[in-house]
């Protein structure tokens, strides 16, 4: 291979690179076109600025990861168009639920724009993903400050812990079941108010897209979407209320009736599967990974069991409709 060839290659975008940019640019269009609906119906000031500064992000982003696949010759995604929207529909969420949607949005970011930078070898690659990273951050602390001068925001539990310095030298430590059960420590408290927080938000989400949406079918499955949160809630709080622990709710989630759905359908799914579904399977397994707990780890297993079922009918039904765009993939070369 001569030296030419060989700086070609190196040159080229990996299969990472690839998949990063690709996700990227459906995750800033998919932003871009739910940014541009809160924008309209936004009142308050402070939370309208953080609506408009990231939307001016999602609008850069889309332009910068299109720019990568011209240069690489590779065909843009179709993403979410104005056709996924109606910017002039009534106002549906209350201000604060909005602050709340763009927390949720930021949260993914800094995990999907973490791994990929990790994953990233080409300058102008980790470049962009570098200045989506900086950018996150930044929003995220605007965020959780607003949020706290608001008094809105979720915190995890505080608890009077025994700060002492041991190791595990019994198997009960394991035990959740039967016998003398120790207390939650604060890593699986952590993982589960992370957890509960987040279907808090997410039972709302599938309630409010319930209501709107234009398919019979469709709106059923958010319905469903809806219940089978609940049961990960009534699973996890009877945990945390046989130890006394209370966890925050929100009393801010206000979701109006309003007659003309301003999204549709097919962004609607995409944002559940992709945004909801695959963000629950991360804090779920690391959830995991980091519980010892029978009790809990047999309760995170159910979860994960039912959520793939869930989600995975959510991918059926994508696929059914004509709306899963398909990521690239490699030549067959069989044919």
């Amino acid at each position: 291979m001569t030296t030419e060839n060989n700086k070609k290659m190196i040159e080229s975008l990996t299969v990472s690179e690839v998949s990063s940019v690709w996700a990227g640019y459906l995750k800033g269009s998919l932003e871009q076109i739910f940014l541009e609906y809160y924008l309209e119906i936004t009142e308050d000031g402070e939370i309208k600025k953080i609506v408009e500064r990231m939307l001016n992000q999602s609008r850069l982003s889309i332009e910068e990861t299109k720019a990568i696949f011209i240069k690489e010759n590779i065909a843009i995604p179709l993403g979410f168009t104005e056709e996924d929207i109606r910017v002039k529909a009534p106002k549906m969420f209350s201000d604060t639920f909005i602050l709340f949607f763009c927390n949720d949005l930021i949260l993914i970011s800094l995990t999907t724009f973490a791994s990929a930078i990790a994953d990233c070898t080409r300058k102008d690659v980790r470049n962009y993903f570098q200045m989506s990273l900086e950018f996150t951050l930044n929003m995220q602390n605007d965020i959780i400050d607003l949020m706290l001068s608001k008094g809105v925001l979720l915190r995890s539990p505080q608890i009077a812990i025994d700060n002492v310095i041991d190791f595990v030298d019994e198997k009960k430590y394991l035990s959740g079941f039967l016998g003398d059960i120790r207390p939650i420590n604060v890593a699986e408290i952590t993982n589960l108010s992370r957890i509960i927080h987040r279907a808090q938000f997410s039972k709302m989400i599938f309630l409010a897209f319930s209501k709107i949406a234009k398919s019979k079918e469709i709106g059923l499955y958010f319905s469903k979407g809806r219940d089978e949160i609940q049961k990960v809630l009534n699973l996890l709080h009877e945990v945390l209320d046989k130890e006394n622990i209370p966890v925050s709710a929100a009393s801010d989630y206000v979701i109006y009736d309003i007659d003309m759905s301003p999204f549709s359908d097919r962004m609607m799914l995409f944002f559940t599967n992709m945004c909801l579904g695959i963000f629950c399977f991360n804090m779920v397994s690391q959830a995991m990974t980091s519980s010892f707990r029978s009790d809990i780890v047999f309760k995170l297993t159910k979860i994960m069991s039912d959520m793939k079922q869930f989600y995975g009918e959510g991918l059926k039904l994508a696929i059914k409709e004509g709306w899963l765009e398909r990521p690239y993939q490699s030549i067959n070369r069989e044919k």
